[in-house]
């Protein structure tokens, strides 16, 4: 299973580990080892078909498999047949010969910003990485479509990796990182995850067998529209979103109340 990696080892250039929740062939996991790979190696372990939704799942039930699926040098590309969680966790234990200086996820095929950031499989890259003391990224970009133009986003990204690669992270935090679709970024924003809903969120059908079946889809609805503070208001607005995000999900704000109760 393990290609020779020697030049990893001998070249001291910073090594990404890359996954999505697209799947290997995606176009913007390619898109992201394009930008990138003239700065860093790049090991990447992504789904071997698309796993969108997948959180932070990991397989307990199935055994797992990795293929490699290209080699050049500085870049190797895995696919694994697990979801996106399982193939940053099987990359760090089966792949990489040494620790990672960043994990990323992306370029995903759509936001994730708003709630989106608990169903993403792309954040779910990005958490476990975080999970693991390694800064953390991730990329997406408001264009679901399988063939979207990725490059308008390619200054930007290797500047916000490059930072991250020169100055770290808090413990604890990673970023997540959208990009508007609009013909030119009006600028960035640092901002908070905005309070969302999803709702009409199935659909039923009849099958000709007789059973009823449902189709999950849904709509969001942005819930405080005007608040400029908002990933959701940049994002409409044409600002590229950067919403530092913690792993702590600990309501601190809550913890005095909590404890009046005196139980």
């Amino acid at each position: 299973m393990h290609a020779n990696r020697n030049y990893f080892m001998e070249i001291k250039r910073p090594l990404l580990l890359i996954s999505n929740d697209d799947g290997f062939q995606a176009k913007g996991i390619n898109s992201l080892v394009e930008m990138l790979k003239d700065i860093a190696d790049i090991i990447v372990c992504a789904p071997d078909d698309a796993r969108s939704g997948y959180s932070r799942a990991f397989s307990a039930g199935i055994p797992l498999r990795l293929e490699l699926r290209h080699k050049e040098d500085g870049v190797e590309v895995w696919s694994c047949n697990g979801t996106p969680v399982d193939c940053v966790k099987m990359a760090l234990a089966n792949i990489c010969q040494r620790r990672p200086d960043m994990v990323i996820g992306g370029i995903n095929h759509g936001d994730n910003a708003s709630v989106n950031t608990h169903y993403s499989g792309t954040m779910g890259v990005t958490i476990e990485g975080c999970l693991k003391y390694i800064p953390s990224l991730a990329f997406s970009l408001c264009d679901y479509s399988a063939d979207a133009d990725f490059e308008p986003l390619r200054p930007y990204i290797r500047e916000i990796t490059q930072r991250v690669l020169a100055e770290g992270l808090p413990k604890g935090v990673c970023l997540n990182v959208n990009f508007p679709l609009v013909e030119a970024f009006k600028g960035v924003k640092v901002c908070r995850m905005a309070y969302g809903t999803w709702y009409n969120e199935t659909i039923k059908e009849h099958h000709p067998r007789g059973y009823d079946y449902w189709w999950m889809v849904g709509h969001y609805r942005n819930d405080e529209p005007e608040a400029e503070d908002t990933d959701n208001w940049a994002l409409s607005n044409g600002y590229v979103a950067i919403t530092p995000t913690t792993i702590d999900v600990t309501a601190y704000e809550a913890m005095n109340q909590i404890k009046g109760w005196n139980l």
